[in-house]
Protein backbone atom coordinates (compact mmCIF):
# COMPACT_ATOMS: atom_id res chain seq x y z
CA UNK A 1 0.00 0.00 0.00
CA UNK A 2 1.18 3.49 -0.87
CA UNK A 3 0.22 6.23 1.57
CA UNK A 4 0.10 9.44 -0.45
CA UNK A 5 0.39 12.65 1.53
CA UNK A 6 -1.35 14.95 -0.90
CA UNK A 7 -2.99 18.24 -1.68
CA UNK A 8 -4.51 19.05 -5.10
CA UNK A 9 -1.68 21.10 -6.56
CA UNK A 10 0.32 20.42 -9.74
CA UNK A 11 2.92 18.49 -7.76
CA UNK A 12 0.24 16.48 -6.03
CA UNK A 13 -1.46 15.67 -9.33
CA UNK A 14 1.77 14.22 -10.71
CA UNK A 15 1.62 11.37 -8.24
CA UNK A 16 -2.06 10.56 -8.62
CA UNK A 17 -1.55 10.45 -12.39
CA UNK A 18 1.06 7.72 -11.99
CA UNK A 19 -0.80 5.82 -9.30
CA UNK A 20 -3.96 5.74 -11.38
CA UNK A 21 -2.01 4.56 -14.44
CA UNK A 22 -0.28 1.74 -12.56
CA UNK A 23 -3.20 0.55 -10.46
CA UNK A 24 -1.06 0.41 -7.34
CA UNK A 25 -3.26 0.39 -4.23
CA UNK A 26 -2.97 3.69 -2.41
CA UNK A 27 -4.62 5.77 0.27
CA UNK A 28 -4.84 9.55 0.23
CA UNK A 29 -3.62 11.32 3.37
CA UNK A 30 -4.65 14.96 2.88
CA UNK A 31 -2.12 17.60 3.90
CA UNK A 32 -4.04 20.88 4.05
CA UNK A 33 -1.31 23.33 3.14
CA UNK A 34 -3.69 26.24 3.73
CA UNK A 35 -4.02 25.19 7.37
CA UNK A 36 -0.29 24.68 7.89
CA UNK A 37 -0.43 20.89 8.16
CA UNK A 38 2.82 20.64 6.18
CA UNK A 39 4.60 21.95 9.28
CA UNK A 40 3.31 19.29 11.66
CA UNK A 41 6.04 17.07 13.16
CA UNK A 42 4.52 13.83 11.83
CA UNK A 43 4.64 15.15 8.28
CA UNK A 44 8.11 16.64 8.67
CA UNK A 45 9.44 13.23 9.59
CA UNK A 46 8.76 12.06 6.03
CA UNK A 47 9.04 15.42 4.23
CA UNK A 48 11.67 17.55 5.99
CA UNK A 49 11.34 20.35 3.41
CA UNK A 50 7.71 20.90 4.55
CA UNK A 51 6.39 20.42 1.04
CA UNK A 52 3.98 17.85 -0.24
CA UNK A 53 3.61 15.39 -1.87
CA UNK A 54 5.32 12.61 0.02
CA UNK A 55 4.68 8.90 0.12
CA UNK A 56 5.16 6.00 2.47
CA UNK A 57 5.47 2.59 0.82
CA UNK A 58 4.27 0.15 3.45
CA UNK A 59 5.24 -2.86 1.33
CA UNK A 60 8.61 -2.09 -0.28
CA UNK A 61 10.23 -4.51 -2.70
CA UNK A 62 12.89 -5.58 -0.20
CA UNK A 63 10.25 -6.70 2.30
CA UNK A 64 11.70 -4.48 5.02
CA UNK A 65 10.42 -1.51 6.95
CA UNK A 66 8.24 1.07 5.18
CA UNK A 67 10.08 3.48 2.92
CA UNK A 68 9.19 7.17 2.83
CA UNK A 69 10.02 9.37 -0.16
CA UNK A 70 9.62 13.12 -0.54
CA UNK A 71 10.03 15.39 -3.61
CA UNK A 72 7.68 14.73 -6.50
CA UNK A 73 10.37 13.79 -9.03
CA UNK A 74 11.93 11.28 -6.65
CA UNK A 75 8.48 9.83 -5.95
CA UNK A 76 7.75 9.39 -9.66
CA UNK A 77 11.08 7.65 -10.17
CA UNK A 78 10.57 5.41 -7.12
CA UNK A 79 7.09 4.32 -8.16
CA UNK A 80 8.10 3.79 -11.78
CA UNK A 81 10.95 1.54 -10.65
CA UNK A 82 8.68 -0.27 -8.20
CA UNK A 83 6.15 -1.10 -10.90
CA UNK A 84 8.52 -1.42 -13.84
CA UNK A 85 6.39 0.97 -15.86
CA UNK A 86 6.69 4.42 -17.45
CA UNK A 87 10.50 4.51 -17.12
CA UNK A 88 12.47 2.67 -19.80
CA UNK A 89 14.95 0.04 -18.73
CA UNK A 90 17.35 0.62 -21.62
CA UNK A 91 19.99 3.24 -20.74
CA UNK A 92 19.25 5.58 -23.65
CA UNK A 93 15.51 5.67 -23.09
CA UNK A 94 15.95 6.02 -19.34
CA UNK A 95 18.40 8.89 -19.76
CA UNK A 96 15.94 10.77 -21.97
CA UNK A 97 13.07 10.40 -19.51
CA UNK A 98 15.27 11.47 -16.61
CA UNK A 99 16.54 14.51 -18.53
CA UNK A 100 13.02 15.77 -19.04
CA UNK A 101 11.91 14.86 -15.54
CA UNK A 102 14.74 16.97 -14.15
CA UNK A 103 13.90 19.73 -16.64
CA UNK A 104 10.42 19.85 -15.18
CA UNK A 105 11.39 19.80 -11.50
CA UNK A 106 14.27 22.23 -12.01
CA UNK A 107 12.72 24.66 -14.47
CA UNK A 108 9.13 24.27 -15.61
CA UNK A 109 7.64 23.87 -12.13
CA UNK A 110 9.59 26.60 -10.32
CA UNK A 111 9.21 29.19 -13.09
CA UNK A 112 5.50 28.55 -13.60
CA UNK A 113 5.06 28.57 -9.84
CA UNK A 114 6.50 32.08 -9.73
CA UNK A 115 4.17 33.04 -12.59
CA UNK A 116 1.22 31.84 -10.48
CA UNK A 117 2.47 33.71 -7.42
CA UNK A 118 3.08 37.11 -8.97
CA UNK A 119 0.08 36.95 -11.31
CA UNK A 120 -2.48 35.67 -8.81
CA UNK A 121 -1.37 35.75 -5.19
CA UNK A 122 1.18 38.51 -4.56
CA UNK A 123 -0.41 41.31 -2.52
CA UNK A 124 1.23 43.90 -4.77
CA UNK A 125 1.23 43.65 -8.56
CA UNK A 126 4.85 44.07 -9.61
CA UNK A 127 4.96 44.58 -13.40
CA UNK A 128 8.61 43.59 -13.72
CA UNK A 129 8.07 40.28 -11.88
CA UNK A 130 4.88 39.47 -13.79
CA UNK A 131 6.52 40.21 -17.14
CA UNK A 132 9.66 38.27 -16.25
CA UNK A 133 7.82 35.07 -15.31
CA UNK A 134 5.23 35.25 -18.07
CA UNK A 135 8.05 35.58 -20.58
CA UNK A 136 9.91 32.66 -19.05
CA UNK A 137 6.72 30.59 -19.08
CA UNK A 138 6.34 31.35 -22.79
CA UNK A 139 9.95 30.32 -23.41
CA UNK A 140 9.50 27.02 -21.56
CA UNK A 141 6.28 26.28 -23.39
CA UNK A 142 8.27 26.83 -26.57
CA UNK A 143 10.97 24.40 -25.48
CA UNK A 144 8.35 21.73 -24.80
CA UNK A 145 6.49 22.48 -28.02
CA UNK A 146 9.68 22.04 -30.04
CA UNK A 147 10.51 18.83 -28.21
CA UNK A 148 7.09 17.39 -29.05
CA UNK A 149 7.40 18.03 -32.77
CA UNK A 150 7.09 14.62 -34.44
CA UNK A 151 6.69 12.86 -31.07
CA UNK A 152 3.62 11.56 -29.29
CA UNK A 153 5.18 12.08 -25.88
CA UNK A 154 8.13 13.92 -24.40
CA UNK A 155 10.51 10.95 -24.49
CA UNK A 156 9.26 9.56 -27.79
CA UNK A 157 6.42 7.18 -28.61
CA UNK A 158 5.74 5.98 -25.06
CA UNK A 159 3.99 7.77 -22.21
CA UNK A 160 6.37 8.23 -19.27
CA UNK A 161 6.87 9.90 -15.93
CA UNK A 162 8.31 12.88 -17.82
CA UNK A 163 4.87 13.53 -19.29
CA UNK A 164 3.18 13.03 -15.93
CA UNK A 165 5.54 15.55 -14.35
CA UNK A 166 4.93 18.24 -16.96
CA UNK A 167 1.22 17.90 -17.68
CA UNK A 168 -0.18 19.27 -14.37
CA UNK A 169 1.83 22.44 -14.81
CA UNK A 170 0.24 23.06 -18.21
CA UNK A 171 -3.31 22.54 -16.94
CA UNK A 172 -3.57 26.12 -15.56
CA UNK A 173 -2.22 27.64 -18.80
CA UNK A 174 -4.88 30.35 -18.96
CA UNK A 175 -3.96 31.74 -15.55
CA UNK A 176 -0.32 31.72 -16.67
CA UNK A 177 -1.19 34.03 -19.58
CA UNK A 178 -0.64 31.28 -22.18
CA UNK A 179 -2.74 30.17 -25.15
CA UNK A 180 -2.30 26.52 -26.09
CA UNK A 181 -3.31 27.26 -29.66
CA UNK A 182 -0.03 29.15 -29.99
CA UNK A 183 1.82 25.86 -29.40
CA UNK A 184 0.38 23.27 -31.78
CA UNK A 185 2.54 20.32 -30.71
CA UNK A 186 2.05 21.06 -27.03
CA UNK A 187 -1.70 21.41 -27.50
CA UNK A 188 -1.91 18.04 -29.27
CA UNK A 189 0.08 16.38 -26.47
CA UNK A 190 -1.99 18.08 -23.78
CA UNK A 191 -5.29 16.97 -25.27
CA UNK A 192 -4.02 13.41 -25.67
CA UNK A 193 -3.11 13.17 -21.97
CA UNK A 194 -6.27 14.97 -20.90
CA UNK A 195 -8.36 12.27 -22.61
CA UNK A 196 -6.72 9.36 -20.76
CA UNK A 197 -9.00 7.54 -18.33
CA UNK A 198 -6.33 7.59 -15.63
CA UNK A 199 -5.97 11.37 -16.00
CA UNK A 200 -9.69 11.85 -15.51
CA UNK A 201 -9.64 9.65 -12.41
CA UNK A 202 -6.62 11.44 -10.98
CA UNK A 203 -8.20 14.86 -11.34
CA UNK A 204 -11.53 13.65 -9.99
CA UNK A 205 -9.75 12.92 -6.71
CA UNK A 206 -9.21 16.66 -6.23
CA UNK A 207 -12.97 17.16 -6.11
CA UNK A 208 -13.21 14.85 -3.09
CA UNK A 209 -10.73 16.80 -0.97
CA UNK A 210 -12.38 19.01 1.62
CA UNK A 211 -10.99 22.23 3.04
CA UNK A 212 -9.63 23.85 -0.14
CA UNK A 213 -9.40 27.63 0.09
CA UNK A 214 -8.89 30.57 -2.24
CA UNK A 215 -5.36 31.81 -1.68
CA UNK A 216 -6.28 35.19 -3.06
CA UNK A 217 -8.59 35.90 -0.12
CA UNK A 218 -7.78 33.46 2.70
CA UNK A 219 -5.33 35.27 4.94
CA UNK A 220 -4.57 32.24 7.11
CA UNK A 221 -3.66 30.17 4.06
CA UNK A 222 -1.53 33.00 2.67
CA UNK A 223 0.35 33.21 5.96
CA UNK A 224 1.09 29.50 5.98
CA UNK A 225 2.17 29.37 2.34
CA UNK A 226 3.92 32.70 1.88
CA UNK A 227 4.86 33.87 5.33
CA UNK A 228 6.73 30.92 6.85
Amino acid sequence: MIELHYWPTPNGHKITLLLEETGLPYAIKPVNIGKGEQFEPAFLRIAPNNRMPAIVDTAPADGGEPISVFESGAILQYLAEKTGRFLPKDPRGRATVMEWLFWQVGGLGPMLGQNHHFNRYAPDKIPYAIDRYVRETHRLYGVLDKRLEGRDFIAGSDYSIADMAAYPWIVPHESQGMRLEDFANLQRWFEHIHARDATRRAYAIADTIEGKTDLRTDEEARRHLFGR
